[in-house]
């Protein structure tokens, strides 16, 4: 992803939030957790957008960067769902 450690995290930050607004519900972890699925949901984006679909999503500014960003985001919130509420549910 061609946006620099700054650009990253504050489109990470973006994202997350963007991706917590499409997916609202109760997760522990707050603003961090969300801000670290969106920095990582944004690489994995970057990552599926150029390796499987052939799109260049790099650039702060490219709409398929935030496009893949965000879908990364969501794979990562509803993976990260599931791993907790199933830890949740074994722990009653």
């Amino acid at each position: 992803m061609g946006t620099g450690i700054i650009g990253a995290i504050v489109l990470g930050l973006i994202v997350g939030a963007l991706a917590k607004l499409i997916m609202p519900g109760d997760d522990p972890g707050g603003i961090i957790v969300t801000t670290l699925l969106g920095i990582v949901g944004a690489f994995l984006g970057s990552f599926l957008a150029s390796s499987v679909f052939g799109v260049d999503a790099t650039g702060f500014w490219n709409v398929w960067t935030w496009i893949f960003g965000i879908i990364g985001s969501l794979i990562l919130l509803g993976i990260y769902r599931v791993i907790v509420g199933r830890r949740s549910r074994v722990r009653r």
